[in-house]
């Protein structure tokens, strides 16, 4: 077989092909003269080097051997050609609502705003859709029977601030209740974050909470002598459970109440969110019994509470005496705990620095935690701004006649950070407008205290603006469902859309107000 057959021979000889045209356009002599045929005389050596490159790329073999020498060659005449004195820039681009924009976007929308000289009865007209299925009626009975013999003393010590303390006490007496102990009256714990050492009695009326409770627990304030010599008067000897948190019902059943039959006393400390959310009926009962029943603020609270109630309500004659009361949470310590970053530059970071080593010591710089501002401001766990809740609430139609007060601690940097919501709501009141400095001064450096007036006030508004969830906004909202049939005015905004809101450059308040009430109605 010739090897140019791809077939069989079929026995019949098959001629060889003619011999291959020549690949390479070498110049050959010819019998006429030096140069052969078709061939131009006197060419120049840049044209015999791109005949030979030519020639090497029809070769196979070639265009492997010479293709990286020819693609470094390229390169460096490339690179030979660029500048390297200038380095391209690189644009970081932010996620949308990871910055605190708020500033530049009220500085758009403020000459709109300050144009808006509407009076309207916003509060009476802003839910658009009123509920109509009828009351809600609590689920709280007083019992009328007596108590059965108790199985001993329990005693804890709630920590925390007002309404952390708050927690601890309805749980206690929901424990006290299930396991059919005495509740001595809870001990407040002091924390030096808070820094309040106020006691029971400083802030609640205890005989009211006591004969509240009296057939359903039974509460004393101080332990029999007979029980405290067994333990030389020290309640550290008594023995201390350290329960886990959020423990179910049945955990103080089944490993608490023996030792209590035993001792006759127990001590649990600390007790904030040491009973789970997810309880039988019967202890829920209690719960709320003890919340929205037993615990009533002290007289001296109670009296001065219900003035500034009074005096929102003249100063809200054009509302009808409805206002809308405010919980903003801006003081430092919300903000460094937060980790946000706002704007306030250099300042801002070595003030939040300093207020997170003083309350948390070393909690946010240990080792290998990472802190991420713009990603925690994406998923709405950012405190609002004063800035913010104003853009909020006139977004959602409130104009400048409406009647606010603000419950707060003391605002960080409140003379710059207030400026603008008081801009945009000139009728805006807090405690310290409302009551003289002698009527606030037995409060003034009780944190606890002044927290308790706050709660008086906001418990009597028209709506309710919650801004950054806790323990106050929680208790306030269960206690004024309870309180006014199921069903109280509350705003609770979504914090993660309103960071998207205040970081779009193109909004305007007409955009602003349809979104609000977009989310206002979801």
């Amino acid at each position: 077989m010739h090897p140019y057959n791809r077939i069989p021979s079929s026995g019949q000889s098959t001629p060889s092909p003619p011999p291959s045209p020549l690949r390479s356009p070498r110049l050959r002599r010819s019998k006429q003269g030096k140069f052969g045929a078709g061939q131009q005389p006197g060419r120049t050596f840049a044209q015999r080097l791109t005949w030979l490159i030519l020639s090497v790329f029809l070769r196979r073999q070639g265009i492997f051997l010479f293709a990286p020498l020819i693609y470094i060659s390229g390169m460096l005449l490339y690179m030979g050609t660029v500048s390297f004195d200038v380095v391209p820039v690189i644009t970081h681009r932010t996620a949308p609502g990871s910055v605190y924009r708020s500033p530049q976007l009220y500085a758009k929308l403020r000459p709109e705003m300050d144009s808006d000289n509407s009076t309207s009865d916003t509060i009476s007209t802003i839910w658009k859709h009123s509920y109509k299925g009828g009351q809600w009626q609590p689920c709280v009975n007083k019992s009328s029977g007596g108590l059965p013999e108790s199985n001993g003393y329990i005693y804890v010590e709630a920590n925390g601030g007002l309404n952390q303390q708050r927690t601890s006490i309805g749980n206690a007496v929901a424990v006290a209740g299930y396991l059919n102990a005495t509740l001595v009256i809870p001990n407040f714990h002091y924390h030096s974050v808070w820094r309040d050492p106020s006691k029971f009695k400083d802030i609640y009326d205890e005989d009211y909470f006591i004969t509240t409770l009296e057939n359903d627990v039974q509460v004393v304030n101080t332990i029999p002598e007979y029980i405290m010599e067994r333990f030389d008067h020290n309640m550290s000897n008594v023995y201390n459970f350290r329960i886990k948190a959020w423990s179910s019902i049945q955990y103080y059943r089944d490993a608490v109440l023996p030792k209590l039959l035993e001792e006759k006393i127990i001590r649990i400390s600390p007790f904030a969110n040491r009973l789970s959310i997810d309880a039988p009926p019967a202890v829920q009962r209690l719960r709320c019994l003890a919340n929205y029943e037993a615990l009533k603020f002290s007289s001296l609270i109670l009296t001065l509470g219900e003035s500034l109630v009074a005096r929102m309500k003249k100063l809200s004659a054009n509302n009808g005496g409805k206002y809308v009361s405010v919980h903003l949470r801006f003081e430092e310590d919300m903000v460094a705990f937060s980790c946000c970053v706002f704007d306030g530059g250099e300042e801002e970071i070595q003030d939040m620095n300093a207020a997170r080593e003083r309350g948390w010591r070393g909690k946010f710089t240990k080792p290998g935690r990472v802190i991420r501002p713009g990603a925690i401001r994406i998923n709405g766990k950012c405190p609002l701004t004063p800035l913010e809740v104003g853009l909020m609430l006139r977004g959602m139609g409130f104009d400048k006649s409406t009647s606010i007060y603000l419950a707060s601690g003391k605002i960080y940097k409140s003379e710059k950070t207030m400026a603008p919501l008081f801009e945009m709501f000139p009728l805006l009141q807090t405690k310290e407008m409302l009551a003289s400095a002698e009527e606030l001064a037995p409060f003034r450096n009780y944190s606890s205290r002044m927290a308790a007036i706050d709660y008086t006030v906001c418990f009597h508004s028209e709506v309710f603006v919650t801004t950054q969830g806790g323990n106050f906004p929680h208790f306030l909202m269960g206690h004024r469902r309870y309180s006014y049939g199921g069903h109280s005015k509350t705003v609770r905004p979504d914090k993660r859309k309103l960071a998207l809101l205040f970081d779009n450059p193109k909004i305007g308040v007409e955009i602003l107000q349809a979104s609000n009430a977009e989310y206002e109605n979801s």
